[in-house]
């Protein structure tokens, strides 16, 4: 078997970063293990350990002009929920900066939200969830 499990997420500093995820969203801190030279490698979750971000402090004039640009402004990641009017409240009154009102789209009901840098996620209860339905394989 193989699955796409982690993916590199670019920070200006660990612990506001964690700080954000855990308070704002709700996620977990799965590990933060200290790698020398001042790096650490940090993982948090919003839940399940099937999905992670490496929350990866920028190193470098290059790399530090990519923090808050991951998709070059489009939605980068999405974040699933099986209760979007839970959620959606919950982030709202944390502080979380949501871009337009929740609308529902064939897909299912979203909403696009802002991180702490500036990246764009969406905030979205599938389709499939809503129906109480599967997802096929």
């Amino acid at each position: 078997m193989r699955r796409l499990a982690t993916i590199t997420y670019l920070v200006r500093d660990y612990d506001e970063a964690v700080s954000w995820f855990c308070k704002n969203l709700s996620f977990k801190l799965v590990e933060d293990i200290p790698v020398g030279d001042g790096k650490r490698w940090v993982v948090v979750s919003p839940g399940d350990d099937q999905y992670r971000l490496l929350l990866a402090k920028a190193d470098g004039v290059d790399q530090k002009a990519h923090i808050g640009k991951q998709a070059g402004g489009r939605v980068a990641f999405f974040l699933e929920t099986d209760d979007f009017d839970r959620d959606y409240s919950a982030m709202r009154a944390k502080g979380v900066m949501f871009l337009e009102q929740p609308r529902h789209e064939p897909y299912g009901v979203v909403v696009v939200f802002e991180d702490l840098y500036g990246n764009k996620w969406d905030l979205i209860e599938p389709m499939r969830q809503q129906r109480g339905l599967e997802q096929v394989t």
